[in-house]
């Protein structure tokens, strides 16, 4: 017989979450614990990057006691199974991801097993597990930091992948925590499509896929979620956005090294409509990328489409996730250092793709992809959700 278990899967950048600590926080938990008691998952997975933020240091501490205040929460008590990894050892600089991962069994869900990779063997979940700091030795967690040599001309950062492997229900599945490389510069984006950053998280991508696809066992279907950093492919989105301007070039002194670029009007006094800079991405008419949830945008998001031969989606029907205000009164106001993308993906493989059970009952919510307080601040990015029902075989 065929039965259903119902998933959450969430990934959120909360890199921003511990600079600026009070109003911001209390928000997020609550949109959070909101959206689990909308859907009433079985099982919860949040997925966690750029955790203590840039400061983390200093910042880690407040990052630790986050974790435990939704460990903890009164609103996840009716989830008697709580399963934590958070890579918070920033000693460790060749190991460091600043990746976190927690997974929430509720008290109905009885047949569930997680993957002991030392052994090679499932284990039964029967109770809480937590590893906080290094989680080098952890059986049950597979982590790794993409390697230095992939791009030497790049800053090292922390980013990489981290993999934990279940059951539910006689149904296998890998959730793997994914943070891939950013743009480092505006300017330097838009010299090629694709540009050299897309290049970086393409072969990132693949390695991801490749590592998690030759491990030992047959492969099983996979869900990857996390801060994938996809960016709108911006030499041919500007050409979009200013349409018969005069664009004007500014280079350092004594250099041909562009400082600035700008779109102006050809007359209305020359008004500047784009404006570009390493660091800057100021249009005028930033209402487009929320209109239509920013529908008129999505052809120039193709960093997925390399990946169609093993991953899928479900439909993009929100706005950019990133990279919004941190002001908790400018919810869905934009900053202007980035041009606006979908950097937060739930993606899953082919197969996994046919587990999501849709139906048009009344009643059923059937498959929903989101983002989490599209109206509050969440910080410089939004979650986004998965909710479906997950065919699994009963006894």
């Amino acid at each position: 017989m065929e039965t259903h278990t119902d998933v959450l899967l969430v990934t959120a950048n909360v890199g921003s979450l511990f600079d600026n600590l009070g109003e911001i926080q209390s928000g997020w938990l609550r949109e959070f614990y909101t959206t689990v008691h909308r859907h009433k998952p079985q099982f919860v997975a949040l997925h966690f990057q750029e955790v203590g933020g840039k400061d983390y240091m200093l910042n880690m501490g407040h990052a630790e006691n986050f974790f435990r205040s939704i460990e903890s929460s009164v609103e996840m008590k009716e989830y008697d199974r709580a399963c934590i990894y958070v890579d918070s050892q920033f000693k460790a600089e060749d190991r460091f991801t600043a990746l976190g991962s927690m997974y929430f069994i509720h008290t109905t869900l009885k047949d569930i097993y997680q993957y002991d990779f030392t052994v090679k063997d499932f284990k039964a979940v029967t109770g809480p597990s937590k590893y906080v700091g290094s989680l080098d030795s952890v059986a049950t967690v597979e982590k790794e930091k993409f390697p230095k040599n992939f791009w030497p001309d790049f800053k090292w950062s922390r980013k990489g992948f981290m993999r934990t492997r279940w059951i539910i229900h006689n149904q296998g599945l890998d959730l793997v925590n994914v943070h891939l490389f950013h743009d480092a510069s505006n300017l330097i984006a838009c010299n090629a499509s694709p540009s050299v950053y897309s290049d970086n998280r393409r072969k990132a991508l693949r390695y991801v896929i490749d590592r998690i696809s030759d491990s030992p066992g047959s492969p099983l279907p996979f869900f990857l979620f996390g801060d994938f950093n996809f960016r709108l492919d911006t030499l041919s989105l500007v050409q979009h956005l200013s349409p018969a301007t005069d664009v004007q070039t500014v280079t350092k002194d004594g250099s041909n090294e562009v400082e600035k670029i700008t779109w102006e009007e050809k007359d209305n006094d020359h008004k500047v409509v784009l404006h570009i800079e390493a660091k800057l991405f100021d249009y005028l008419h930033q209402a487009v990328f929320r209109e239509d949830n920013g529908q008129a945008l999505l052809k120039y998001d193709k960093e997925v489409t390399a990946f169609h031969d093993v991953i899928r989606e479900e439909e993009i029907l929100f706005p950019p996730s990133y990279p919004y205000s941190e002001e908790y009164t400018e919810p869905t106001q934009y900053l202007t250092t980035r041009c606006p993308a979908w950097c937060d993906r739930v993606l899953m493989s082919l197969s996994a793709q046919r587990f999501l059970h849709r139906s048009n009952e009344d009643g059923d919510m059937g498959v929903v992809y989101n983002t989490l307080g599209p109206n509050i601040c969440m910080g410089d990015h939004k979650p986004v959700f998965l909710f479906f029902a997950l065919k699994t075989n009963g006894h």
